[in-house]
């Protein structure tokens, strides 16, 4: 299914094989689509004189001729990728094999207010044209994915928490980014966005059901069923944190559930912890010589990396939880990979193995049933990479 609902046309199922596999003769083609000769030779040469594919050279004999092997041609078109998180935003350059070309990274800080992401991305956007030579009609879109919750179909960031800067409500971000680039514009939620980054990354094993857990200011999930990514009947991809790890625990925020994994396993809650443990002594305030409410993730970090035992303590009780979460998900969902991704996943490979640690010894049936557990191929670049994808996945053949 094309992402406008559509069947996809033969040629597209042609292309997309290619793309996905490399590169493709037409004995493999016939063979995966069960069409006559004549007719894919037909197609294949029209792909050809579109400049959609091109001849990559003979493949090995099986008693006759050669046969001519077929890929994308890298220049038919280019794609952006933007991602848009709490902390950092990043914008990446693709061909249309999807090879990265150029990654663009910087802090979302008190400044970064949408009108100023959006002049910084269309400044950034203009500045890759130039350095690779690329006319601006040769670029097919750029895809967004954003922290939400969103409204995909309006192409519109709704109510996101926890962003530095002020005007992070109701933002036509599509519009905005059609407006200052010219280019088509698609909104995902990050989450899903990684996933498909990451499954586009992993294409040559084919895993078919995954599972994209980001734990990092606040908690991110994304779903994969039979190759495609689950979409419900609304964007919330932040509700993972809201799963009751503790009926009678603290809440991170008004309106949270009380006891909600975001409470335990997020950079919020262990400054909100850290803080408290400061303010009651202990040596905390002595340790980071800060007061309580100037401690930050980044100083909490530092004395875990300096092997503080408190901090060890609070990284190791937020991992545990993150575990249970994880497992709850698991054996609901019955996902063959696992991905964990964030500012928390990357920042220690302590609190990865102990998040996996515990998450393996509350899964159902294991060690019978055993999900694959990885922080992914493409990591901090998974989100523009899955964003850039799904244009690609729209793009006119």
């Amino acid at each position: 299914m094309n992402p406008d609902g559509r069947l996809p046309t033969s040629k597209e199922l042609i292309y997309r094989h290619i793309a996905e596999q490399g590169v493709a003769s037409k004995a493999e083609l016939l063979d995966r689509f069960r069409i006559p000769s004549s007719t894919l030779t037909r197609t294949l040469e029209e792909m050809t004189a579109d400049g959609l594919i091109q001849a990559s050279g003979l493949g090995p004999s099986s008693g006759g001729r050669r046969p001519i092997l077929y890929e994308t041609n890298p220049a038919y078109g280019y794609f952006f990728g933007l991602e848009i998180s709490r902390f950092h935003s990043s914008l990446g350059f693709f061909d249309v094999r999807m090879n990265p070309m150029s990654f663009t990274r910087w802090r979302m800080d008190e400044a970064m207010t949408p009108d100023k992401l959006i002049a910084h991305v269309a400044q950034t956007v203009k500045a890759i044209l130039y350095d690779h030579k690329i006319e601006p009609g040769q670029v097919r879109g750029i895809g967004i994915g954003a922290v939400g919750p969103l409204d995909r179909e309006r192409g519109a960031v709704l109510r996101p928490l926890y962003f530095a800067a002020p005007g992070w409500q109701d933002v036509p971000i599509c519009r905005m980014a059609e407006e200052a680039t010219g280019f088509a514009a698609r909104l995902e939620n990050g989450a899903n966005a990684a996933l498909m980054g990451e499954r586009w990354a992993l294409r040559e094993s084919q895993p078919q059901h995954m599972l994209y857990v980001h734990a990092g200011v606040g908690l991110r999930s994304a779903l994969m069923s039979n190759g495609a990514v689950v979409h419900g009947s609304i964007d919330m991809e932040g509700a993972v944190g809201q799963m009751i790890v503790q009926a009678d625990g603290p809440r991170l925020q008004e309106g949270g559930n009380f006891g909600a994994l975001e409470a335990y396993a997020s950079i919020q809650a262990l400054e909100k912890q850290a803080r408290s443990l400061a303010k009651l002594g202990g040596g905390w305030a002595e340790r980071l010589r800060l007061a309580p409410e100037q401690i930050r993730y980044e100083d909490l970090l530092q004395a875990l990396r300096q092997g503080y035992p408190p901090a060890v303590e609070l990284f190791d009780r937020a991992a545990a939880y993150l575990g249970i979460g994880l497992a709850n998900m698991i054996n609901l969902f019955h996902p063959e990979t696992v991905i964990l991704g964030g500012s928390l996943i990357y920042a220690d490979e302590r609190f990865y193995r102990t998040a996996i640690d515990a998450a393996r010894q509350n899964v159902y049936y294991y060690p019978a049933y055993q999900p694959v557990f990885t922080k992914g191929e493409l990591r901090e670049d998974a989100v523009a990479t899955g964003a850039a994808l799904m244009m690609w996945r729209s793009m006119e053949i």
